[in-house]
């Protein structure tokens, strides 16, 4: 697992991925980025090199949401899409996620302490082989540098 001082991979049972990361900002303004188009197109890109020409949130239950991404020197392009099932602002986001590997259902909790927000993310996949899939395609390492680009734009000021 990759673990490091602000983001932490751990599993749970036979099925969940548990990411946990530490940022020095307010839940409304985390929530705000893990919710508003603008805002989750300029961090969650993974690796150099991806951009996220299509990103589409209706943020509401039942609502949809789908990403594209695009590697922009081969080309490649990949993506997900769901459905929100539960929406708690600032607390918590449930939602669907659909991509080839198949589907998890996705829990993001946000909580504050002293100034510091920690996001709690808990994907439960269809099954262990699922998570394995997931833990072992690099999926944490594109998280972890989109949650490292989250943190650089949430200390600008710019979100």
């Amino acid at each position: 697992m990759k673990t490091t001082d602000t983001f932490k991979v751990t599993t749970s049972g036979e099925r969940e991925i548990v990411m946990t990361r530490d940022f020095e900002a307010a839940p409304d303004l985390v929530f705000d980025a893990l919710t508003k188009p603008q805002l989750v197109q300029r961090w969650l890109l993974g690796p150099p090199g991806w951009s996220m020409p299509i990103c589409e949130i209706d943020l509401k239950v039942g609502g949809a949401w789908r990403y594209i991404w695009r590697n922009d020197g081969e080309g490649h392009e990949f993506g997900m899409h769901g459905e929100y099932r539960e929406i708690a602002r600032p607390q918590r986001i449930v939602h669907t996620e659909i991509f080839e590997e198949g589907e998890s259902l996705v829990t993001s909790a946000l909580t504050n302490k002293g100034g510091t927000t920690t996001l709690t993310m808990t994907m439960c996949f269809e099954s262990r082989e699922a998570r394995d899939g997931a833990l072992e395609s690099g999926m944490a390492d594109g998280v972890a540098t989109s949650y490292d680009r989250l943190e650089e734009m949430l200390a600008s000021g710019n979100s």
